[in-house]
């Protein structure tokens, strides 16, 4: 019987060298990004939200024009924008509340892509004041891994606002904001994007669960182990890929021809 430690170990060479990075360009995945999250629920109010990715030079990023829902995007509705949001076409306008994303970029040079939404399962926690309960496998990838910002700044329009959403995020990859709801930070689009869908249904399960009993919290050490397992690019990048053919079985018009 091989050991624990044995048997990861193969696994993570199996993923190093059998999982094939996903080539779509930047503006695909952007794409697919906003559709999947449209799906899953992520901007059932209207236009709350925002998804942002760095562009080639630096000091840009790409986002969708004001506006534009994500269930709706298309290539032609991502704009670039500079690090003072002013869009880079001239016309074009952005969300102001990407604003503080940029905060965000500025301090963590890691960062490729944020999503910021409002989803049901993580507004119910943000209007009741609870931090996400790692207590379930499903939620061990945000074990000291998610933060917490318990009084709302107001309106995320302003350099203010922006400076105390970077700070509280700090290194960490998420974070739920009280009255307001949840910022996901990526090393990549795909990273942001399913991070955001495993916050929301975290806190989806945490809501249900809460109804019916205790929650019990995974031991530390168990949910460090499965957090670092379920951070690997290739997991993330796999789990992206998934949830993209479910988007491109509803919207075949935004598959990248051969």
């Amino acid at each position: 019987m091989q050991s624990k430690s044995s048997t990861r170990e193969r696994v993570d060479q199996e993923l190093a060298s059998k999982i094939a990075p996903d080539t779509r360009s930047a503006l695909d995945k952007m794409v697919l990004a906003c559709r999947m999250l449209g799906a899953q629920g992520h901007w059932h109010g209207g236009l709350a939200g925002q998804i942002t990715a760095r562009g080639d030079e630096p000091g840009t990023y790409w986002t969708l024009k004001f506006g534009v829902g994500a269930d709706e995007a298309t290539p032609a509705d991502l704009i670039l924008v500079d690090d003072d949001l002013r869009p880079l076409d001239g016309t074009s306008l952005p969300n102001p509340a990407v604003r503080f994303h940029l905060w965000v970029y500025r301090v963590r040079p890691d960062v490729r892509s944020i999503v910021h939404t409002h989803p049901p399962g993580v507004t119910a926690l943000s209007m009741t004041g609870q931090r996400l309960a790692v207590a379930h496998m499903d939620a061990t990838p945000f074990y000291d891994n998610c933060g917490y910002l318990g009084d709302w700044p107001g309106l995320p329009i302003a350099d203010n606002e922006g400076e105390i959403i970077a700070g509280a995020l700090e290194q960490r990859k998420a974070l739920l904001l009280a009255h307001h709801g949840l910022l996901t930070a990526g090393t990549t689009i795909e990273e942001a994007a399913v991070l955001a869908i495993w916050l929301e249904q975290a806190a989806q399960a945490q809501v249900q669960a809460a109804a019916i009993g205790t929650i019990r919290e995974v031991r530390p050490e168990l949910a460090r182990e499965a957090r670092d397992f379920l951070l690997k690019p290739q997991i993330t990048s796999l789990t992206f890929q998934y949830f993209a053919r479910r988007v491109l079985r509803e919207s075949p018009e935004l598959a990248t021809p051969a």
